[in-house]
């Protein structure tokens, strides 16, 4: 349903969410290195976050990335809409360009009722809600602790 760069855009936002705080940067490498992510492509989806105002951007020995506001106040459909755009909510499950309620594909109702509970769900979903699932072991992703 969403990109390549969305889904890693997702993962790098909740390791900064996980890694930085107001004293404290995240490096792009460690980031890339970490997630597996290509760092090229990676620094790309990160800009386009930094553009949208979800990350704050800084250069020097101390530089990095952080999160602009409060994990809490981020939710996954902004990182979504800054990345993939929210068009995704309105297309037609099997690809027709011309699917619309006024003249469904055959799936379009069905679909309509899945892609709404996803968008609630992601309008929903907070990066602090996310880790605090993964810190209550309700989750199977692991957190990487910071080294430092």
């Amino acid at each position: 349903m969403f990109s390549a760069s969305c889904h890693y855009g997702l993962q790098a936002m909740f390791y900064i969410a996980l890694h930085s705080s107001d004293e404290k940067n995240v490096d792009l490498n460690r980031i890339a290195e970490e997630k597996k992510i290509p760092k090229h492509f990676l620094s790309k989806i990160l800009q386009m976050l930094v553009k949208d105002k979800l990350l704050v951007s800084m250069k020097g020995p101390t530089g990095g990335y952080k999160l602009s506001r409060p994990a809490d106040e981020i939710t996954l459909l902004e990182i979504v809409d800054a990345i993939d755009g929210l068009d995704i909510f309105d297309q037609c499950g099997i690809g027709f360009r011309k699917c619309n309620p006024d003249k469904p594909c055959p799936i379009h109702n069905d679909y309509k009722r899945i892609r709404d509970r996803v968008y609630r769900l992601f309008e929903d979903k907070t990066l602090v809600s996310l880790n605090e699932e993964i810190k209550s072991g309700n989750s199977m992703s692991k957190i990487v602790e910071p080294s430092d």
